[in-house]
């Protein structure tokens, strides 16, 4: 290893493994390493494909490539929460806190150890790693800056969030927001005191609080106000508020997913379709809608009379992929021309920057909110879970660029009334789609050169290279 490179700032990136959360890490690392920071991503041997885009672009970045600690809760060979879904966070958070020991070892080993270690907000564990090895730890919020206000408060005010009833009134937050018991963080609501993972998981999280720094994906226009609040909450200004994320990634289009010939067909569909005319639905790959959701989707979109493209996902257990295949038998025919109905990944990106789509039916997970916004496109909410329902709050009462069409994991809405609202994406909605429009100006902005993002990542970088000694 030459001098020149001994010398240059060396960053530990470890992201948590859950397709959500790696990839706008990954897209964060992307934009470091153009700014020639050194560095090295952990990541587990089944976890290595989703690197492969990012490597090819920076041959330079390494991988320290350890063994999937070994956990009860977790079954061999699974390695990312996808397999399991998002039950599977606590037990895959206290499973990679087992990483500490061979991390130290690689450390004290390494000719030009990192000065830094940027990790996942799943992963504060590695504050204590940090404080060990006597280099800082930086926060990474893969999602909301006000889901990151929200969860902070949550973990340091426990007991009083905790014994609220029926709702929870945040009077220290932007806004004075109110959620019910049911609609916080899931991560935060599955605690259970004296429970040896959880209590690993509530010293995690209330160990984030006392990072070096803290880097979100969201942007000044979008959540300012919830930038501001950390970096008086934490007592510093170290907070960067650096997304929208997949707009500064490696060639993003297909978000480290190859195309295909169906992914193809989705998008000659599409250029087909009038402009504005589509309603595309896309729930993310860790949610299989209940049959009764299902049939009462398929019914509203029926009903609706409205173009639309409804993503059904593959790799789900077995039983969903029956009740899909039961509940569509017959439906796409009967649609046939006017609906399409694709299984398996799409382009996402793609279709939602495409022309003919109107609308975005979402469950409102955060990758999905921020390529909603680029594609400058209204969306129409369904949170059921995690941080979806204080993203539906933010874009539907807070920012005016969504609509609420049901909530819950558990709820079956109604068809008719489903089909109205979709249809109505036809030709109402007309201030929504225009904020929808605004807010991807901002975003776009917010990335360029002297734009609030682009401004924060520079501070950022400059931070970390105060930290290397030569």
């Amino acid at each position: 290893m030459s001098s020149s490179v001994n010398n240059r700032t060396h960053v530990l990136v470890i992201p948590y493994p859950a397709q959500g959360h790696m990839l706008a890490l990954l897209d964060l690392t992307h934009q470091l390493a153009l700014q020639n920071i050194t560095i090295t991503i952990l990541v587990t041997p089944k976890n290595l494909p989703i690197l492969t885009l990012l490597v090819n672009a920076h041959p330079a970045i390494q991988t320290l490539v350890l063994p999937f600690p070994s956990h009860p809760s977790i079954p061999a060979g699974v390695e990312n929460v996808r397999e399991v879904g998002n039950s599977g966070n606590y037990p895959f958070i206290q499973a990679l806190g087992q990483l500490c020991d061979p991390i130290i070892h690689w450390f004290r080993s390494h000719p030009n150890p990192p000065v830094a270690i940027i990790s996942d907000f799943f992963l504060g564990w590695t504050v204590h790693l940090a404080h060990q090895l006597n280099i800082i730890r930086i926060n990474f919020y893969s999602v909301g800056t006000f889901l990151a206000s929200l969860n902070d408060y949550c973990w340091n005010h426990m007991d009083s969030v905790r014994s609220s009833l029926g709702v929870v009134e945040f009077h220290n937050l932007p806004r004075s927001p109110v959620f019910k018991q049911e609609h916080l963080p899931s991560v935060f609501r599955r605690y259970k005191e004296s429970d040896p993972v959880s209590e690993f998981v509530k010293d995690s999280m209330i160990a984030n609080t006392s990072s070096w720094g803290w880097v979100c994906n969201s942007f000044e226009v979008l959540e300012g106000e919830y930038l501001d609040y950390l970096r008086t909450t934490i007592g510093h200004d170290r907070v960067f508020g650096v997304g929208p994320l997949n707009l500064v990634g490696p060639e993003s289009t297909n978000r480290g997913n190859p195309s295909s010939d169906s992914s193809d067909d989705v998008m000659k569909w599409l250029d087909e379709c009038p402009v504005g005319s589509v309603v595309y639905v896309c729930f993310g790959s860790q949610k299989p809608l209940q049959r009764q959701q299902t049939e009462a989707l398929a019914l509203g979109l029926e009903k609706s009379g409205v173009p639309f493209l409804w993503v059904v996902k593959s790799g789900m257990t077995r039983q969903a992929e029956d009740e899909y295949g039961s509940v569509l038998n017959g439906f796409e025919e009967r649609v046939s021309g006017r609906g399409l109905v694709a299984k398996g990944w799409v382009p996402q990106v793609s279709i939602l920057n495409h022309k003919a789509v109107g609308g975005f039916l979402s469950h409102c997970g955060w990758n999905s909110v921020l390529e909603g916004i680029v594609g400058g496109v209204m969306i129409l909410g369904w949170p059921m879970e995690a941080d979806q329902f204080v993203n539906a709050k933010l874009l539907v009462e807070d920012l005016g660029i969504a609509v609420r069409v049901c909530e819950g994991d558990d709820t079956v809405p109604d068809s008719e009334e489903l089909g109205r609202v979709i249809a109505e994406c036809r030709n109402g909605y007309g201030e929504v789609k225009v904020r929808a429009k605004e807010m991807k100006e901002k975003a776009l902005a917010a990335v360029r050169n002297g734009g609030s993002s682009m401004t924060d990542l520079d501070k950022l970088v400059q931070e970390l290279r105060k930290l290397q000694v030569n």
